[in-house]
């Protein structure tokens, strides 16, 4: 059975400009899932602005960075918990903190979340999923709140153009000049890139548009970033 890897940021979740959770969305992510009776998935769920403001509130009392990392993991192993109760008898009823756990269970159900595997210094979400994505030999699929990675912020910038496709030599260059913070909110983080690069895990950048990530995953025309 083939596995896909997918990161879901917790901007998708909850977005920042409701601050809800986004139960249509994680419905029809649900539909599309389990639309495909050829492969399984491990989803990564994301911290988002949810943990962000668990760690600038212990920033503001001078908590050091490491406390502040082990609170965003917890965060995104609660998200992670919501998705397996979303996906019901359909997703593995544990949220594995390694990967051996992780190759068990996906060989058993059809999904299996989880957040972060274990503190790692400056590592968030997107680079464990990563490096399962390396463990299990597959794609990466990051699902984000942007469409992609841009010449410039898309969100600041009416003119930003998106960038097709990127080599991983490129990406890494455009990610290492960039410093790491806890909770960081940037496309995919340092810790992914250096991963992808080293060992050329095949990576797609794309918004929440479900019919774009369905069109990804069955290898059709899709709107998004894809370094390799």
């Amino acid at each position: 059975m083939k596995v896909e890897v997918l990161s879901l940021g917790g901007s998708v979740i909850i977005p920042k400009s409701t601050d809800n959770i986004d139960v249509k969305f994680l419905k029809e992510f649900k539909k599309i899932l389990l639309s495909f009776k050829d492969r399984n998935f491990v989803v990564v769920a994301g911290g988002g602005s949810t943990a962000r403001k668990y760690m600038q509130a212990l920033g503001s009392i001078g908590v050091e960075k490491k406390s502040k990392c082990l609170i965003g993991i917890a965060l995104t192993r609660l998200h992670a918990r919501l998705l397996t109760y979303f996906f019901g008898k359909c997703a593995a009823p544990q949220n594995p903190t390694n990967l051996k756990d992780i190759r068990k269970l996906v060989k058993k159900y059809k999904v299996v979340f989880t957040g972060a595997l274990r503190y790692e210094e400056d590592n968030t979400s997107d680079g464990t999923a990563a490096k399962i994505a390396n463990y299990f030999r597959t794609s990466f699929v990051n699902v984000t709140d942007v469409k992609g990675l841009f010449n410039k912020d898309p969100k600041k910038y009416k003119d930003a153009k998106l960038i097709r496709t990127i080599s991983f030599q490129e990406f890494n260059k455009i990610m290492s000049k960039m410093q790491y913070s806890p909770g960081q909110h940037f496309i995919l983080d340092q810790h992914a890139a250096k991963i992808i690069k080293k060992h050329k895990v095949k990576t797609v950048i794309l918004d929440k548009n479900l019919r774009n990530l369905k069109n990804c995953l069955q290898g059709k025309k899709f709107l998004g970033t894809i370094i390799q």
